[in-house]
């Protein structure tokens, strides 16, 4: 199918995506996020995807072209090295329900929640006054 029209709305975190054959689905950002197709994600061997906990309120940057087959995502948590291509959004935007609950299901079974733990990591730099 052919995407034929796409529509990042960072207010209210909602990636609005339509096909030719008349599919639209609106597609939350925090659902991108925690379905990253990123190695930093999915893995980078055999085994299950990283479980991304803690993105309740993640919201979009901006949204970068790749190629004619899909877009770049950059997250406000400053994930951005995901390439969302035409055919996974189309498996989201038919799939949402199933992989939505399938995460909320994982993240209970493991003992995570959706809400931001509120930590936050900065890198260290050396101080010049030595």
């Amino acid at each position: 199918m052919t995407l034929t029209e796409i529509n990042m709305r960072r207010g209210s975190g909602i990636l609005a995506v339509r096909w030719e054959d008349g599919l639209n689905a609106e597609l939350s950002a925090e659902l991108l996020r925690t379905h990253s197709p990123s190695a930093e994600v999915q893995g980078h061997g055999a085994g299950p995807p990283v479980l991304v906990a803690g993105k309740k309120d993640v919201g979009f940057v901006r949204m970068d072209p790749v190629g004619n087959y899909g877009v770049k995502i950059t997250f406000d948590d400053g994930h951005d090295s995901g390439i969302f291509s035409w055919q996974q959004l189309r498996q989201f935007a038919e799939r949402q329900d199933e992989l939505w609950q399938a995460y909320l299901d994982r993240l209970s079974r493991e003992g995570a929640t959706r809400e931001d733990s509120g930590v936050r990591l900065f890198a260290v730099k050396p101080d010049d006054s030595q």
